[in-house]
């Protein structure tokens, strides 16, 4: 005998079991030993682990154990067919297995009309349960087809009815077949019925949720103070849902829209404030330097408090990495009590991401401008588009083609989103761009915008933004005080001059964070260790062997070398120049790893020298016999721009003369066929490299004699 915990098995079935109790798995054997005879019978209550005689129902089925398999886990699985019902007349469970004498049930098989016919209508509503109730059922609906005897199809069909083991036990135990045809019967239009009513509710409730939806559509329509041309869309819209089928792709769609254009800021603004007075102490605090720059958002807003409406200007911020840009924009959106948002523009090259997609396309959603004024919740925020300079025209179209319409104060307040399809008004946004180089900048955008060069930072500038800003911040963020790490000047210094060669304060915040993280390693490690000092010896020990080693000036005057200046998105540079002559039938030598323009500049001033060569104390015939070598040490690096023209006619001059170089002059500027210098830019740059050098006089073009009144006196007065 088995006892099952929680299966009713029904005659002319085969099932497969899980047998985990020693005694049943003794049963299983010793039947398998004998005749392979088993009575399988289900405990009342499935919990009982030792079942009594009292646990076990009367009636269960005699049938067959087909074949066994063992299993890792101890448990073995067997297949047994049921053959006819049995009732339980005496358990012996005490073991060594579990035993039964059973009396078995004998039915009688004379069919009735009356059996015939129920029998019919029984496989006809089983098709039918089988359609409505067990659709993904597979392999089943053979089942009852196949099964021809009146008196096996109730046993058939009841394994699959949705009953509880005692409803189920209560239909193994009917001994005549009519009866326990009629119990199936009435279980599986019970079952049906069930199912319609559940489809039906679930309808009705679909259909309640599409009704609120659709009056909370038109709840936000009416209540919303939408400009005619959108209120008419959305009506439209909203006209084209009711008539779609609830479930449909094209009412998702439309679901979508409609939820844009109710979420866009129409009318949500912020005031803006003017007092210029707090906004000078939060651009203060923010940022160190930067006088120009501060000095325009100032005039900005004392010009919009005198009209009492902010001037849309479109700022452009130009330079370096790690300079300020998006933080000088984050902070004059604080000044104006506005909301702050930001686009990033860097490698994108289709069209759409501006304008959005057009809604008859798979996955179509509003461009960024739409979507960052719909996460804002404004229609006046300052919006920063930042890598302005980083947009690549594609297949797709050109995005900043797209961009002329947004920041045109013409133009934008009638912008036209593909997605939207209704104008939005651009005007009240206050428009903040941003990029590295100026030139990358497409013309005719430069054109809509007010650009402000930001130079890169001196190092004293470098050092007060150190103290001020990335030392107490790094010190916080790792979980250290003052009073536990302290940095001296000379060690900021030192990580400024030798371990970082940038513009702005990047990679600075990442050394002095590095120092932070070795500082706070020490104290966890020796917890006797109450305060670290950062002397520039700890930073060796803490950064390594420095990294950088600013050029400096030569240590003697030479025939044939000088110094130049060049500029650098890192910085200033001194870049030093040599010319060699020699005989030969002159040709001339370029290297050092040089771009073109810088090419074209050697080219000028040799044609320069070989001009003016009776002047400049050179016999001209010596160009002929004479091979020219120009070179710029350090080959590896890549060397551009239009302001070494000057240096290299120096160099050539005195290498033909003789005449050696003031080797404590550095000098910087293009220079024409005719011999005039062109003014340069880069001048703090340039000269910052120069004060780093140890140079004291630099020969800079006439024409930039103006740009003086912007250096700084730490660097002028050296």
């Amino acid at each position: 005998m088995l006892p099952m915990r929680d299966i009713v098995v029904f005659p002319h079935m085969t099932a497969p079991f899980f047998i985990g109790r020693a005694f049943s798995i003794a049963s299983l054997e010793e039947a398998l030993a004998q005749d392979r005879r088993i009575f399988v019978v289900a405990q009342q209550d499935p919990l009982v682990e030792e079942p009594g005689a009292d646990d076990l129902f009367s009636v269960g089925t005699i049938g067959q154990v087909l074949q066994i398999m063992r299993l890792h886990n101890g448990t073995i699985k067997a297949l047994f067919e049921a053959k006819s019902r049995g009732k339980l007349v005496e358990a012996r469970l005490g073991g060594p297995y579990y035993a039964a004498l059973v009396e078995p049930i004998f039915e009688s098989e004379e069919q009735h009309p009356e059996l015939v016919a129920l029998s019919k209508n029984v496989r006809s509503e089983f098709k039918r349960y089988l359609k409505e109730v067990k659709r993904h059922t597979e392999g089943i609906e053979k089942l009852a087809i196949d099964s021809e005897s009146p008196f096996q199809l109730a046993d058939r069909i009841a394994p699959l009815l949705n009953m509880d083991l005692k409803k189920k036990q209560e239909l193994l135990e009917i001994e005549d077949p009519h009866k326990r045809l009629e119990v199936v019967f009435e279980r599986m239009l019970e079952e049906c019925e069930f199912k319609k009513v559940e489809r039906k509710l679930k309808e009705l409730g679909q259909g309640e949720d599409g009704k609120a939806e659709l009056e909370e559509y038109t709840k936000k329509l009416e209540e919303l103070s939408l400009p005619e041309e959108a209120k008419e869309m959305g009506e439209r819209e909203l006209k084209k849902l009711k008539m779609m089928p609830p479930m449909s792709a094209e009412a998702n769609v439309v679901r979508n829209y409609l939820d844009c254009l109710l979420s866009m800021p129409w009318d949500e603004k912020t005031e803006d404030k003017f007092d210029l007075d707090e906004a000078e102490r939060i651009l203060d605090e923010h940022h160190y330097g930067l006088e120009k720059i501060k000095e325009r958002i100032i005039e900005y807003l004392a010009v919009a408090k005198q009209v009492g409406q902010m001037k849309r200007p479109i700022i452009c911020l130009v330079g370096p990495p790690g300079v300020g840009k998006t933080s000088l924009a984050r902070s004059v959106a604080e000044a104006l009590g506005r909301k702050f948002t930001r686009i990033s523009l860097g490698g994108i090259r289709d069209e759409a991401e501006i304008r959005g997609h057009r809604r008859t396309y798979v996955g179509a959603l509003p461009g960024k401008i739409i979507t960052s004024l719909r996460k804002v919740k404004s229609c006046n925020p300052l919006l920063l588009l930042d890598e302005v300079d980083k947009m690549t025209r594609g297949v797709m179209g050109d995005p900043a083609a797209a961009l002329l319409e947004v920041l045109d104060p013409e133009q934008n307040n009638t912008f036209m989103d593909h997605y939207l399809e209704v104008e939005f008004d651009l005007s009240d946004v206050l428009f903040f761009c941003t990029a590295n180089v100026g030139q990358n900048i497409p013309v005719t955008l430069q054109d809509r915008m007010e650009i402000i060069n930001l130079a890169g930072y001196t190092e004293l500038e470098k050092g007060h933004i150190a103290f001020q800003h990335l030392v107490p911040k790094q010190v916080e963020e790792n979980g250290l005080n003052p009073k536990q790490l302290h940095f001296q000047n000379t060690a900021v210094a030192n990580i400024i001059q030798h371990y970082t060669r940038e513009a702005g304060v990047r990679n600075l915040e990442r050394e002095i964070a590095k120092v932070c993280r070795k500082a706070a390693t020490l104290l966890v490690r020796n917890p006797r260790t109450k305060k670290i000092n950062v002397t520039p010896k700890r930073v060796r020990e803490m950064l390594g062997v420095p990294r950088y080693k600013h050029n400096s000036a030569e240590d003697k005057s030479e025939v044939g070398v000088t110094t130049g200046l060049a500029w650098t998105q890192a910085g200033g540079e001194l870049l030093t120049t040599e010319a060699s002559i020699m005989q030969g039938s002159g040709k001339v030598q370029l290297t050092g790893k040089l771009g073109d323009v810088m090419k074209e500049s050697a080219q000028a001033a040799l044609s320069y020298v070989r001009t003016n060569a009776n002047p400049l104390g050179i016999y001209s015939s010596v160009f002929q016999k004479t091979d020219i070598h120009v070179h710029v040490p350090e080959g590896a690096v890549p060397k551009d721009g239009p302001s070494a023209g000057v240096t290299i006619a120096t160099t050539l001059v005195s290498a033909f003369t003789g005449i050696p170089v003031r080797h404590d002059v550095a000098m910087t500027g293009e220079v024409t066929l005719r011999g005039k210098v062109l003014p340069i830019g880069g001048l703090k740059e340039k000269l910052l490299a120069a004060k780093r050098g140890m140079i004291r006089t630099v020969l800079i073009p006439k024409r930039n004699e103006k740009d003086l009144a912007e250096i700084p006196e730490e660097i002028t007065k050296d």
